[in-house]
């Protein structure tokens, strides 16, 4: 029977590591992306994470309803509005990445 298990897990672990490699592989961020995040290529999850980084050390989540993001001067061009929903974020970033 745990023989049964751990080859089912091992299974499970390899059909990860393959449904994964699509978020690992490194993505070229566009000038204005890279405005904000650098322009050294990234894995998409890593993006995300700078971008976050970045909203939350300039204090760019709204006050009143945390699932806004308000727009500074360099991430403007990025959301191409003056604000967005956090699941916006992930559309945006798929738009000016290659």
């Amino acid at each position: 029977m745990a023989k049964a298990v751990k080859k089912a897990a091992t299974a499970t672990k390899k059909t990860a590591e393959k449904s994964n490699s699509g978020f690992m592989a490194p993505l070229t961020p566009s000038p204005a992306l890279a405005a904000v995040i650098g322009d050294a290529p990234l894995a998409r999850t890593a993006i995300v994470k700078a971008i976050w980084d970045y909203i939350k050390a300039h204090g760019l989540q709204d006050q009143k309803n945390k699932r806004m993001i308000n727009a500074d001067s360099k991430l403007k061009p990025v959301f191409g509005k003056d604000q967005i929903s956090m699941f916006e974020l992930a559309k945006l970033i798929n738009q000016h990445v290659k």
